[in-house]
């Protein structure tokens, strides 16, 4: 019997480290933070022509840090408030 509550207690070990490694808010995240660097890079190094067509506002400066500040608060929200592993059922 030991063996068996030895196995069940691994899996569900397994389970909850799997539930945090693919938590939605990392993902995100993630994703947001990683396209967020990529645009505002793109905003930065802007040229007078894009400036015009999007008359005389820099789009993709201000769109990559909207997308940076909203992929670094999902990140935040992530490391202040952890998924709670599942509790064993009895």
């Amino acid at each position: 019997m030991s063996e068996l509550q030895r196995e069940v207690s691994e899996l569900e070990r397994k389970s909850a480290t799997a539930a945090r490694l693919f938590d939605i808010r990392r993902i995100i995240g993630g994703l947001f933070t990683l396209y967020g660097v990529i645009v505002t890079v793109a905003g930065l190094f802007a040229s007078d022509t894009d400036l015009k067509k999007a008359e005389g506002v820099n789009i993709n400066l201000w769109t990559g840090l909207g997308m940076l500040a909203l992929g670094l608060f999902f990140l935040v929200w992530l490391t202040l408030r952890p998924t709670a592993p599942p509790t064993p059922v009895e």
